[in-house]
């Protein structure tokens, strides 16, 4: 029986990207090998993996990949995960006031890439190279809710990031296979290089290209 979990404490962009990928016939937030799934999907028979208990599983991991460890340890000897990262490649940021009104709507001149998953992945070295294993970078477009209840960052000036709203879908990026990840080095990379001339082709900081 599907165990639902709390629906009040689920994020809205997490919520509007489970609704996107579910397709009619899915269990949304489900338990499977002892943990809850956001998608669980049956096979055909003729993709089955290691009998009728095989199924797709799909993951939307908003941050922090590095603590699903454990659960992909569980699941991936006997069924597909497909691990879904949403990178904000545009985002709007509104400012609510302690009185619920909106004060500002601004872009922030920060643009996502696909290369933002890679410092997440340096926390799953081994798990990578699983067979199983479908991670898929989405770059999006979303609205950050920032509230000004003094409770946030010094650097935000207090304000506390509220939630992270969908507003489009850009482009999913698959990397499941070594020729997903060798397709995104640019082609006049020369065969030998170092991480400073990599990170000036890719057009990210040398800390990036070093993950």
């Amino acid at each position: 029986m599907a165990r639902v979990i709390g629906i009040l404490a689920e994020k809205s962009l997490h919520a509007a990207l489970k609704a996107y990928y579910a397709q009619p016939g899915d269990l949304l937030e489900c338990d499977l090998n002892g943990y809850v799934i956001d998608i669980v999907r049956a096979l055909p028979d003729d993709a089955l993996l290691n009998g009728a208990e095989s199924r797709h599983c799909i993951e939307i991991q908003t941050r922090g990949l590095g603590k699903m460890k454990r659960k992909l340890s569980a699941l991936l000897d006997q069924h597909t995960v497909q691990v879904v990262h949403p990178i904000a490649h545009e985002r709007t940021i509104t400012r609510i006031n302690a009185d619920g009104e909106i004060v500002s709507r601004r872009k922030s001149p920060k643009r996502g890439t696909v290369f933002d998953i890679f410092p997440e992945l340096v926390s799953l070295p081994t798990l990578i190279q699983h067979p199983n294993l479908h991670l898929e970078a989405l770059l999006i477009r979303e609205e950050q809710i920032w509230l000004d209840d003094g409770q946030g960052s010094w650097r935000r000036k207090h304000w506390s990031i509220s939630d992270r709203r969908l507003v489009e879908v850009v482009a999913a990026v698959p990397l499941h296979t070594l020729a997903d990840f060798a397709a995104l080095l640019p082609a006049d990379l020369p065969p030998l290089f170092d991480t400073q001339e990599l990170a000036k082709l890719i057009h990210q900081p040398r800390s990036t290209a070093q993950k």
